[in-house]
C-alpha cells in the first residue's frame, strides 16, 4: 500500500456499474418479461434507454424542477417513458411495478463478492450510491453483498456528485474525508469525491455499457489507485 493511503479506514462504493452489472441484469429480465408477454423487444436497447434517463431525472431534482424523489420513483417515471418509446402497452401497473424492481435484483460482477470480502477484513465497506436505501438493501440480500452498512444519497436528500453526499458519508462514518476512499468505475464520481477531500480508487469495468462501448478506460494518475477489478484493488490496499 502507498504510505499516503495508510490512514484510509473506510471504502465507499458506487454501486450501479461498479459493483453490479446493471446492463446485463436488466436486459435478461426485460427479455424474460417480453417472452412471457410474447413481445418483440430489443432488451439491450431497452436497458440502455432506461439507464440513459437516470442522470436527466436526477438533474430535475437537483434543479428544483422536481421535489426530492428517490431513485425507485425516478426509475418508474423513466420506465413509463421508455415503454411508450418502445411501443409496449402490454403491462399493467402491477407488472410495471415488478419490472421496476429489476434494479433491486442486479447481479454482481464476477470479482465483486470475493473482492469485497477481502476488503471487508481490513476496512469498513459501505455503499455510497444514488440508489435509495431499500433498493440497495434488497440488492445486497439478493446478491449476497457483504456491506458493513448502506449509505445512500437518499439519506442526504442530495444526489452525487453534490458535495453533501461525500461529506455526509464521511460524517456518518465518524471519519475525516481523507480517511474515506471512494471506489467507482466512473471518473466524474471520483473527481467529485476528490474535490471534497476523499481518497479515490478507479476500478475498470470495460463491459458496463457493452463490449467496446466504454467511454474511457485509461488509468488516471489523479486517482490514488487505478485497479483492474476488486481483487486488484484489495491487493493494492494490502487486503
Amino acid at each position: 500500500m502507498k504510505p499516503a493511503l495508510a490512514g484510509v479506514k473506510a471504502l465507499t462504493f458506487d454501486v450501479f456499474g461498479t459493483v453490479v452489472d446493471w446492463r446485463g441484469s436488466i436486459a435478461r429480465e426485460v427479455r424474460a418479461f417480453a417472452a412471457e408477454k410474447k413481445l418483440r423487444v430489443n432488451a439491450v436497447k431497452f436497458a440502455d434507454a432506461w439507464r440513459s434517463g437516470y442522470r436527466p431525472a436526477m438533474n430535475r431534482v437537483a434543479s428544483g424542477e422536481l421535489p426530492w424523489t428517490k431513485i425507485d420513483d425516478l426509475h418508474r417515471i423513466i420506465l413509463d417513458e421508455v415503454l411508450v418509446k418502445f411501443r409496449v402497452s402490454a403491462f399493467n401497473d402491477t407488472e410495471k411495478a415488478e419490472l421496476n424492481r429489476v434494479w433491486h435484483r442486479l447481479k454482481p460482477w464476477p470479482d465483486t463478492l470475493r473482492g469485497l470480502k477481502r476488503l471487508k477484513k481490513n476496512f469498513t465497506i459501505s455503499t455510497l450510491s444514488n440508489g435509495n436505501v431499500a433498493l440497495l438493501n434488497n440488492m445486497a440480500k439478493n446478491a449476497g453483498l457483504p456491506w458493513d452498512l448502506i449509505l445512500s444519497a437518499e439519506i442526504f436528500h442530495h444526489y452525487k456528485p453534490e458535495p453533501e453526499v461525500y461529506l455526509g458519508a464521511a460524517d456518518m462514518l465518524g471519519l475525516q474525508p481523507g480517511e474515506v476512499m471512494m471506489v467507482a468505475a466512473h471518473k466524474d464520481d471520483l473527481r467529485a469525491a476528490a474535490r471534497q477531500g476523499l481518497r479515490t480508487a478507479l476500478v475498470l469495468r470495460p463491459n458496463e455499457y457493452g463490449k467496446g462501448r466504454h467511454p474511457d478506460l485509461s488509468p488516471d494518475p489523479a486517482f490514488d489507485i487505478n485497479a483492474a477489478d476488486f481483487n486488484d484493488l484489495a491487493a493494492q490496499l494490502g487486503a
